[in-house]
């Protein structure tokens, strides 16, 4: 059945089922093979180990917010092309949500439990977004998306040499959220101002430091 012969209830139980799933940090099926297949698993101190597991769990804690994000904005959006676009964006990053769980697994650790909260407030941003208009939904995505893109480059630089698994899935991951970007404000989002863009890094910023550790 079709999203548009669902009913409003229908809609809200299908999303805390994705929700949940989400959460938790269930082993998600990606339709694509992780980049880290290619490679193979080189041995790390321990320190190192450590610090390439927080890395990519703020990149899987990045996932899950924005899974909350075009999930809320789905839910919402006015057009139904926009609702399209925003499910169409949350399927194909479920595939970087698998990617980073399978990493942390390989490095013995596992998602941020801090999980359950990102992806609540990045709910309650896209569905509040969408309602006042599509286009401010799709700018928010592109803002987002474009600091998303500054973590990974940085992050880039940030993981152990030897640590080649990681770096070939956030390289893929950071082509996908640049076309993400590209793709929204191509759509007639809303081009945010700088000073916004920077109120939300510090909002990031308190999401990624938590997220390494916890």
């Amino acid at each position: 059945m079709k999203n548009r012969d669902l009913s409003p209830v229908d809609q809200l139980f299908i999303q805390l089922d994705n929700a949940l799933g989400i959460v938790v940090g269930q082993a998600h099926h990606s339709s694509r093979p992780s980049p880290a297949h290619q490679y193979e698993e080189e041995a790390m101190d321990a320190s190192q180990k450590n610090h390439s597991a927080g890395l990519m769990r703020v990149n899987h804690s990045g996932e899950v917010c924005a899974q909350g994000l075009y999930q809320g904005q789905a839910l919402t959006a006015k057009s139904a092309a926009t609702r399209a676009a925003m499910q169409q964006a949350a399927e194909e990053e479920i595939d970087h949500l698998a990617w980073c769980e399978l990493r942390l697994k390989a490095l013995g650790s596992q998602p941020s439990r801090l999980n359950p909260l990102w992806y609540a407030m990045s709910f309650g941003l896209g569905a509040g977004a969408s309602l006042i208009s599509d286009r401010l939904s799709l700018g928010f995505v592109a803002a987002t998306e474009e600091q998303v893109c500054e973590h990974l480059e940085s992050h880039l630089e940030e993981l152990p040499p030897a640590d080649n698994k990681s770096r070939a899935v956030v390289e893929e991951m950071l082509v996908d959220e640049a076309r993400h970007a590209t793709g929204a404000l191509n759509a007639g989002g809303l081009p945010f101002p700088n000073p916004v863009k920077k109120a939300m890094s510090l909002i990031a910023k308190v999401m990624t430091t938590s997220s390494y550790r916890l």
